[in-house]
């Protein structure tokens, strides 16, 4: 006897984008931070200045594709990912 299916996640949980835009905001505003202490604090751009950058580009271009394939996706597209 095949085990019972499990239920499916509740819509909050199942939906990546609020999560994935917070994450990509909390780097956006961690870099504005080492920017601003750069010009007005006379700290370094160091190595946290650019991890924080990576993190905010990264963030924009996970997000972006996200878009991307949900949009395609709902157009029907074959080639789309199912189920986003």
């Amino acid at each position: 006897m095949p085990a019972p299916a499990p239920p499916p996640l509740p819509p909050l949980l199942a939906n990546p984008g609020p999560p994935a835009l917070i994450g990509t905001g909390v780097w956006f505003l961690a870099w504005l931070v080492l920017l601003a202490a750069n010009l007005f604090g006379g700290r370094e751009l160091d190595q946290a200045f650019w991890t924080t950058t990576a993190g905010s580009v990264i963030g924009l271009l996970g997000y972006s594709l996200f878009r991307w394939q949900r949009s395609a996706a709902r157009r029907g597209s074959r080639s789309a990912q199912r189920g986003l």
